[in-house]
């Protein structure tokens, strides 16, 4: 069962993920299940005194732990332990990778654009993902809708937050997502294990693991969450 705790430090939001396998950084539609919901207020952003270490940690807790980042449910942010990512994987997939879904004419000319980018040059900082796919005014358009399809497909995660730096060497402004295929990433602890099942034994995997997660919830509740891109 979720369980009602605190986040205070980063470790604790190790610990979290380790243990749910799933997190989701903002509030959605299962009630309790974020680390907005779950974060000490001194570690989140309120008012006049701004803190973001919850911000602060998404990078480290990446690389720590080995985790997917990406817009997975709802089109917002989650973070998702490497076993159950390979799941969820799977299903969303349907037991395709992306030359599978490019040869079957599954994808859309964008995501085939963008993903063959992401892939040749991953790990790759934003900013300059859309230099290289000219993603500006008067040139290329649709990245965001095109890289969150992406991630909520679990073709392509966030593997990094990078902070600029000043001539001082000093770190400033938010960090810059780096985008990643899972296959470089996780490597073989994601590629082994990615299509053992079928798509929809997984998905039953998944809903089975939220039921005892949220035992009181309403089952369209959990099934729309799950399958919602």
């Amino acid at each position: 069962m979720f369980g009602d705790f605190i986040i205070s430090s980063r470790s604790d939001l190790i610990g979290a993920i380790d243990e749910y396998g799933f997190l989701p950084f903002f509030s959605n539609s299962i009630e309790g299940f974020s680390v907005e919901e779950h974060i000490d207020p001194a570690c989140w952003y309120c008012g006049e005194s701004v803190e973001w270490q919850a911000w602060e940690w998404k990078g480290s807790v990446i690389r720590e732990t080995g985790c997917a980042y990406g817009k997975f449910f709802e089109k917002k942010a989650c973070y998702i332990s490497p076993e159950w990512f390979s799941e969820l994987a799977n299903y969303r997939r349907d037991g395709y990778d992306f030359d599978a879904r490019r040869d079957d004419g599954l994808a859309p000319q964008r995501d085939v654009v963008l993903y063959d980018l992401i892939a040749e040059h991953a790990p790759i900082l934003s900013k300059e993902l859309k230099k290289i796919g000219d993603y500006r005014k008067g040139g290329n358009k649709g990245f965001d809708t095109t890289v969150t399809r992406l991630q909520a497909q679990c073709y392509v995660l966030i593997s990094d937050f990078v902070y600029m730096r000043d001539r001082f060497g000093e770190p400033y402004g938010w960090g810059v997502a780096e985008y990643s295929t899972p296959e470089r990433f996780m490597g073989s602890r994601f590629t082994d294990h990615v299509y053992q099942r079928t798509p929809e034994e997984s998905y039953e995997r998944i809903a089975e693991h939220f039921r005892k997660l949220f035992p009181y919830e309403e089952e369209q509740t959990l099934t729309r969450f799950i399958k919602h891109q």
